[in-house]
């Protein structure tokens, strides 16, 4: 939907951007793993194909799209225009904005209205597909009208430092392949790990859990431990050093070492499965019993 109530009735100095930003991974939206940058890209306008507007307000979009603050590279971003009160609800009106390096389409996404002290006015789901494929570095324009249902009155919305954002922790805690598990995984085998996420659910609010699902002894002595980190914040979580400590069934320490694993993210609200290798110097415990372990984060 696209209607826009800006209109370049004052002089450029006093046309501006009433919301604030909110921008987040587009994996966090598509699922598709990129890797983070500290590239900075700016974003072109680009209307829906089936709409056209008069000159004037070109201009006015024009204008408030170079306004906006460069993002980093592979983000999706919500910022805000302006709201209107209308009989079906609040109509609010924002830039989409893409810096992944290819078009990408969004499906249905619940997104939330905030005021400028954070309280939440109005949460919905929005079916953006309706928004049409964006192309990278893009900047699309669109008006999102959040039902009167869905309103809360008791919430005051100032005109100005509003947010419209991602409702990330509505989604349904899913699995998070490394894009060199999802290559090399075979079907049957990321079927089985979907299952077993559903059925584990989410972990405890702003929580990071690790689970065993396979330990074994390689050839060389060396001890192979898979694990799932479940992410249960509302942020990626970025691991560079993990400190584990392996418990077999009689509670004995196995192993425990340090593991450097660069940059390792979990996204919000998902789990990644995870590999690590004890070298046979680092084991404590000689035929350990393995028919049940636990794994100890140390420090992290």
């Amino acid at each position: 939907m696209l209607s826009f109530f800006k209109r370049k009735e004052k002089p450029d100095t006093d046309l501006k951007n009433d919301g604030r930003e909110n921008a987040i991974s587009a994996g966090e939206i598509t699922g598709d793993a990129a890797a983070s940058s500290e590239e900075e890209v700016t974003t072109a306008l680009s209307l829906h194909p089936s709409i056209t507007v008069p000159k004037e307000q070109m201009y006015v979009l024009q204008f408030l799209n170079n306004e906006l603050p460069a993002l980093k590279r592979n983000q999706l971003s919500l910022s805000g225009i302006e709201w209107t009160k209308q009989s079906t609800g609040l109509a609010v009106s924002a830039f989409v904005r893409n810096t992944v390096e290819k078009e990408i389409s969004l499906e249905d996404v619940s997104l939330l209205l905030l005021n400028e002290k954070n309280e939440l006015k109005a949460r919905h789901t929005f079916q953006l597909n309706e928004l049409g494929a964006l192309p990278a570095d893009s900047s699309r324009p669109w008006t999102f009208v959040f039902p009167s249902a869905s309103v809360n009155e008791q919430v005051a919305l100032g005109k100005e430092n509003w947010l419209i954002a991602f409702d990330l922790m509505s989604r349904k805690h899913k699995l998070d392949l490394d894009p060199k598990w999802e290559e090399s995984l075979p079907t049957s085998e990321k079927e089985k790990l979907e299952e077993l996420v559903e059925k584990l659910g989410a972990p405890q609010k702003d929580e990071l859990n690790f689970t065993g699902l396979n330990a074994r002894f390689l050839e060389d002595g060396n001890l192979n431990i898979s694990l799932l980190i479940r992410n249960g914040y509302e942020r990626n979580v970025n691991i560079e050093k993990l400190p584990l400590k392996l418990i077999d069934a009689a509670r004995d320490t196995v192993a425990e070492g340090q593991f450097n694993v660069g940059n390792l993210e979990v996204r919000a609200n998902t789990t990644k499965p995870w590999t690590f290798i004890f070298p046979a110097s680092l084991i404590k415990k000689e035929k350990p019993d393995l028919s049940k372990w636990s794994v100890h984060v140390t420090q992290i």
